[in-house]
């Protein structure tokens, strides 16, 4: 049986405005400003930390990434 616990967090990018908004399960929210290139350092920056994609939805001006990483 897998005890695996996961904890979770979203990534938003309103592309059109350049907005880019983390939110952490600690409560931390932290923002950006910034296009592709900022997207996916922030991506790559929370990837390091040991979160994953789970699932990414879109639309219009507006993505939405979920994240999760197994919890120690």
């Amino acid at each position: 049986m897998n005890n695996q616990r996961f904890e979770y967090a979203s990534v938003e990018w309103l592309w059109d405005s350049s907005n880019l908004r983390c939110n952490l399960p600690n409560g931390e929210e932290f923002t950006r400003t910034g296009t592709y290139g900022e997207v996916v350092t922030m991506l790559t920056e929370l990837g390091s930390e040991g979160w994953d994609v789970a699932s990414c939805v879109a639309n219009s001006n507006w993505l939405y990434w979920t994240l999760k990483r197994v919890i120690s």
